[in-house]
């Protein structure tokens, strides 16, 4: 799909071809060009700290997963900064004439481990006994 192609599939959902040069819903996308190394960056290093967490031990499967999906879903964006300098958003969701901003899958993966995350963070007991002294 060229770049500004909008391929209405429902009433409510598009496929477009967009580029976001900046964060969610197009935050620092008119920054000038740094934003792509921070927001790189900062994916990196995120995912390093979640990995090194998965890596001592969390404290249930469904952390783990949250975990899995937010480092999944900033890597995907990631490489999309390094490779062409934005990342590449593809699903269009409408009502009318509102629009919420074109995401993509790896958008998803982020906001369902922060989610996940948050669930999991109200009931969190040690359930590893490797992990208490």
């Amino acid at each position: 799909m060229p770049i500004g192609t909008v391929e209405q599939l429902s009433e409510w959902f598009n496929l477009v071809h967009v580029l976001n040069p900046g964060a969610a819903f197009s935050f620092l996308a008119d920054a000038g060009g740094w934003q792509k190394y921070f927001l790189s960056i900062f994916g990196i290093i995120v995912s390093v700290i979640l990995t090194r967490l998965l890596w001592t031990g969390v404290l249930s499967t469904s952390e783990s997963v949250a975990y899995v999906l937010l480092m999944s879903g900033a890597l995907g964006n990631v490489l999309d900064r390094l490779r062409i300098g934005a990342v590449i958003d593809y699903l269009d969701v409408h009502w009318g004439d509102l629009h919420w901003p074109a995401f993509n899958i790896a958008d998803i993966y982020v906001v369902s481990g922060a989610f996940l995350l948050l669930i999991t963070s109200f009931g969190a007991t040690n359930t590893n006994p490797e992990s208490t002294p």
